[in-house]
């Protein structure tokens, strides 16, 4: 029992570091076989739903029993995990997928051998009838196939089998299909036989998964014959080019033209290697695997990327003569071509790759992370010290913003973050104290002059990385006053926005230079909620002396009025002018008649003044 609750917490560690993403996941039995294989378009929510407490089949129950470990590929869309399912399913056969249904298999499509041959679905393979092209395990790619085929080639449909000699003699009439536009009508002559074949040639392209190849063809016919001035003819052929077009872009999992290709991506850190290595054959990817590789010494991406081609190969015995990797390495292998795309299938599987190896190592952080809540934070730091070229951990960050209306009331504030945490009892809140109207620049030179000066004065301790929430001016202020003024060495960094106010780059270094920062990482969302929190801070100290600044009045330079009588004051009469308009006994009332013959002698003397200044 102890056993199997073990098993299950495992397999839901797994689970619940799973991307939200589509892809293909495979179920894994303890000798490592693959039994089952299933497509999602979030893979996340889609495996979780088989480790719920009931379960809607007993199948279900039994395959949740076998599962040991639990892969995955991420792919761009769900229909790259339909594709990629299908592909897999035909290499593994896993055990639980069905696989037969009805005592039938499989459909394939035949290209019969007739005079004008038929293209048409099938599960009966008569080898002397024709060409056959798959099986194909999923109805809707194939359905698909055809649909493309049928929209790009009006080819026949009818069944009767149809002669040379039968054609000249007119013995065929036109069908529905040819009235409805679906066909040509080879049947009575109006289309040639040669164009006919050469159409079905092309149906053949299609089939083998060669369809980036006819589309080239295509653009090829199209140029010649539009410097033949045969317009209507390139017209047609632009029609077709643009359906397979089509097609071909709903995939990037299937490389049409590409057969037997090994595809190896890395994503390399300080003390491993995450390294993804993906199979090409017959148009399709059937195999993809990341692992992890730990460093023994200081080696550099291109030796793990080496050494992790060579030990898959091995591994999974490849004899693939084409390698697709992302950078130049220095490894040679007999009959063996490296490959780095810029463009193309090839672009698009290497990118593919590269998606897959990003997300392994962000599911590795995370089930880390799962174990050791705290190094969560520690991993955020080690990236932003790596991205910066930090001397050290940046343990404690500060980060400055300046608020005020026009110049008014303007004010400044720091947090500081310890260990990647809010260390809100070390927030300070500035009033600018020298500067005279809405002057950013100058404002925040005075407040990082005082926070620094009494910091070396007083001994306390100095951050690791300052952080400005503002461009490259902000920075070369700051600079200005740590370096050249202070004479102390604190690393400094600047998040800059962009014309939509939204935080878009990280500045670090003089001359600053744009450190890129993934939008989606950990790290970018971490120094984010940085920038959020003191601006929140700023503001908030804004509003609060905004507030004071609105509320004051000549209440309170009355001596023996206190803060209690004012409230109580401006609670009944509402404003300042009304508590003024208000007689005797009314205010007596309000606040007896101490107070109210203190207020009236104020008030009188007030006025007075006034009158003795309009006087002068």
């Amino acid at each position: 029992m102890a056993k199997e609750q073990e098993r299950l917490s495992r397999l839901k560690t797994i689970v619940s570091a799973l991307p939200n993403s589509p892809g293909c996941y495979q179920y894994l039995d303890e000798a490592g076989k693959i039994i089952y294989v299933g497509k999602a378009k979030n893979l996340k929510n889609r495996v979780s739903s088989y480790f719920l407490k009931s379960v809607d089949r007993r199948k279900t129950e039994v395959l949740v029993s076998k599962i040991q470990d639990i892969k995955y590929i991420v792919v761009p869309t769900d229909e790259d995990a339909l594709l990629l399912e299908n592909n897999l399913i035909k290499k593994y056969k896993p055990r639980y997928n069905i696989l037969l249904k009805d005592g039938k298999t499989y459909p394939s499509v035949c290209v019969t051998n007739e005079y004008l041959p038929r293209v048409f679905k099938t599960r009966k393979i008569q080898k002397k009838g024709g060409t056959y092209f798959g099986p194909f395990s999923h109805q809707g790619t194939l359905n698909n196939i055809l649909e493309l085929i049928h929209k790009m080639y009006k080819l026949r449909r009818c069944h009767q089998p149809i002669t040379e000699e039968g054609i000249k003699k007119g013995k065929y009439k036109t069908c529905l299909e040819y009235h409805i536009k679906n066909c040509k009508g080879p049947c009575i002559g109006l289309q040639s036989r040669e164009e006919y074949l050469q159409e079905i040639t092309e149906v053949k392209e299609i089939l083998r998964g060669n369809t980036r190849i006819l589309c080239e063809k295509m653009l090829e016919d199209m140029a010649r014959l539009s410097e033949e001035m045969r317009f209507e003819a390139a017209m047609e052929i632009k029609k077709r080019y643009d359906l397979a077009l089509e097609y071909c872009e709903k995939s990037e999992v299937v490389a049409h033209s590409y057969h037997n290709i090994d595809v190896f991506s890395i994503d390399d850190e300080e003390k491993s290697s995450f390294i993804n290595y993906l199979h090409v054959t017959n148009g399709s990817i059937n195999q993809a695997f990341t692992f992890e590789y730990k460093k023994r010494v200081d080696e550099t991406a291109e030796d793990m990327l080496a050494l992790g081609i060579v030990e898959m190969r091995e591994r999974y015995k490849s004899n693939s003569k084409e390698i697709v990797i992302p950078f130049p390495i220095d490894l040679e292998m007999e009959g063996i071509t490296f490959t780095i795309p810029e463009r193309g299938d090839k672009k698009h599987l290497l990118e593919l790759s590269k998606l897959n190896v990003r997300q392994y190592r962000i599911d590795s952080l995370k089930q880390a992370e799962k174990l050791n809540p705290e190094q969560r934070s520690t991993n955020i730091l080690k990236e932003l010290q790596r991205k910066l070229g930090l001397p050290k951990l940046p343990m404690r960050i500060e980060c400055f913003d300046n608020s005020n209306i026009s110049g008014s009331d303007a004010v400044a504030g720091c947090v500081v973050y310890k260990q990647a945490k809010p260390a809100k009892s070390e927030y300070r809140k500035f009033n600018i104290k020298t500067v005279v109207g809405p002057d950013d620049y100058a404002s925040m030179k005075e407040v990082v002059y005082r926070k620094y000066k009494r910091a070396m004065e007083e001994g306390t301790e100095l951050p690791d990385l300052i952080i400005c929430d503002g461009g490259k001016g902000q920075m070369e202020i700051v600079r200005q006053v740590i370096q050249d003024e202070l004479k102390i060495d604190i690393p400094i960094a600047g998040l800059a926005k962009d014309n939509r106010h939204h935080t878009n780059e990280l500045l670090f270094g003089f001359p600053q230079k744009t450190i890129a920062v993934e939008m989606d990482s950990p790290l970018f969302k971490f120094l984010t909620r940085i920038q959020d929190e003191v601006h929140r801070f700023a503001i908030t100290f804004h509003r609060e002396k905004r507030s004071k600044s609105q509320t004051k009045s000549e209440l309170d330079d009355i001596k023996g009025i206190g803060p209690e009588t004012k409230k109580q004051l401006l609670r009944t009469f509402k404003s300042m002018k009304r508590i003024k308009e208000a007689s005797a006994a009314e205010l007596e009332k309000t606040v007896g008649p101490a107070k109210t013959k203190i207020l009236l002698q104020a008030f009188q003397e007030k006025a007075e003044e006034t009158f003795q200044e309009q006087q002068k």
